[in-house]
């Protein structure tokens, strides 16, 4: 059985069109594989901050109990990340990168020893390819262009774990015809192979 894990970023709540796109994806894709889907709010997510940084680079079988529940949540959301098969990543674009609720995500998974290790090579991901498609949604920042700072970031950082296979969905223009932008999404979306 396939594995999907969803995340939601927007912090638009219901009204948010990444959330409806991310939506669809997972219903294709569940729903033609039979896939088990856990979903994580990244809006729930705090920002790492010096007691994490601290305790994520203290050994493991030195950190205090303090350190162990510091980590708890990277703990489960990597846990989480490990077991998908398929990732279903909502990102809006806020002032042409991504929200600090994705980020806060991509903070807490990306973890030297767990998730990416230094090599004399340079950095190498732990993780196991995994497919990934990404709801991408923007106000007016067409993908792929000058100032779209959110893929190529979002891709890099997959790309440091160990996952390059990413392909993205884009509602452009959400703000010049939202509707328009959510048709082009969803053509897309029924393109993807299951």
């Amino acid at each position: 059985m396939t594995t999907i894990l969803r995340i939601d970023s927007s912090i638009k709540g219901p009204a948010s069109v990444t959330r409806r796109l991310t939506d669809r994806i997972t219903a294709r894709l569940a729903g033609a594989a039979g896939a088990e889907v856990t979903s994580r709010d990244a809006t729930a997510i705090p920002l790492i901050d010096g007691t994490w940084i601290g305790a994520a680079h203290t050994p493991a079988d030195s950190r205090s109990d303090d350190q162990r529940a510091t980590l708890a949540l990277s703990d489960a959301l990597i846990a989480e990340l490990k077991a998908a098969d398929v990732l279903v990543i909502g990102a809006p674009i806020y002032n042409f990168g991504v929200t600090g609720p994705l980020k806060a995500w991509i903070d807490q998974i990306c973890r030297v020893g767990e998730t990416f290790a230094y090599t004399a090579e340079g950095p190498q991901g732990l993780i196991a390819d995994k497919r990934v498609i990404v709801a991408y949604a923007s106000g007016g920042v067409p993908l792929g262009s000058a100032v779209d700072l959110a893929s190529g970031y979002i891709r890099q950082v997959l790309s440091f774990i160990g996952i390059r296979d990413v392909t993205f969905i884009a509602a452009e223009g959400v703000a010049v015809d939202e509707p328009a932008a959510l048709a082009r999404a969803a053509d897309q979306i029924d393109r993807l192979a299951a």
